[in-house]
């Protein structure tokens, strides 16, 4: 294993807080050889959906790569058509088919939207949990009362929200309700789809640290607590994402961070929930 994979990804509350997110990655082959990269260099998260439709992939590059199953932290999302209690249950068995595993660590409800019906729905989770087939229930794209619905309609506890959450979009008001609720905050295109690369005070603390604008983004979620899986297609991507958890961001650069003053949502379907 490369001096990259003896790395150590810090954790939250056993999840680790830098992982490998998948959309978009839909080439079989190159979905593929990329998950099997990134876990071969140190990652050990690894994030999919039913509706990227790679999942099959991500599993051929789950079993390729020199790691044990149990040592990677996988996550995949239940779409909104298929969230009815009956097709939660035989969607995520087509799932755990496709990538050839027997149990997901985080299976998460992808949007409160269409079938998604919090008591129908996260019955259904509950059940796959006490079946072994989930270990942790997900939410995506929750607003805080939404949480609160999801806590009140779960027996098993909300585990995460995944949301849009970069230096862009910060998001304070949920991760302060998701914190005092204590659900993980997991953030989805944390480079704002490359944004980040364009922003002044960004780019002044990479070259201060010397240091890419997508590392400094990564190590400010970190430093708030928010678990981060930033898509990446190429080596040298996931080399350079895996690299930030190497860096420590002083006091002043945090705050400059914070100081940004932009609402910049870049992910809005006709059926989000704001």
């Amino acid at each position: 294993m490369s001096q990259q994979g003896e790395r150590r990804v810090p954790l939250a509350s056993e999840m680790p807080m830098l992982g490998l997110g998948t959309w978009q990655n839909d080439d079989p082959d190159t979905c593929a050889d990329t998950v099997e990269t990134a876990l071969d260099e140190g990652y050990r998260h690894v994030d999919t959906a039913q509706a990227y439709g790679n999942e099959e992939a991500v599993g051929r590059g789950i079993e390729a790569a020199d790691v044990d199953r149990e040592d990677v932290f996988l996550a995949t999302k239940v779409w909104i058509d298929n969230l009815a209690y009956d097709d939660v249950l035989s969607t995520t068995e087509a799932s755990l088919d496709k990538l050839g595993v027997d149990y997901v660590d985080l299976m998460y409800v992808h949007w409160p939207s269409r079938a998604y019906d919090p008591e129908e729905t996260l019955r259904a989770f509950d059940e796959l949990v006490d079946a072994g087939k989930v270990e942790r229930i997900g939410i995506s794209n929750f607003l805080p009362e939404q949480v609160d619905e999801a806590i009140d309609h779960a027996d098993a506890p909300i585990f995460a929200n995944q949301v849009e959450l970069h230096p862009l979009l910060p998001q304070e008001e949920l991760r302060a309700h998701c914190a005092d609720r204590d659900v993980e905050v997991v953030a989805y295109s944390p480079l704002a789809r490359g944004e980040v690369f364009n922003v002044p005070e960004i780019t002044e603390i990479a070259e201060k640290h010397g240091v890419s604008e997508a590392q400094v983004s990564l190590a400010w979620l970190r430093e708030k607590g928010v678990t981060a899986i930033p898509k990446a297609t190429s080596e040298a991507h996931v080399l350079d994402n895996l690299a930030s958890v190497d860096l420590d961001l002083d006091d002043e650069d945090v705050a400059a961070i914070d100081a940004i003053d932009r609402t910049d949502r870049q992910v809005d379907p006709s059926f989000s929930p704001w």
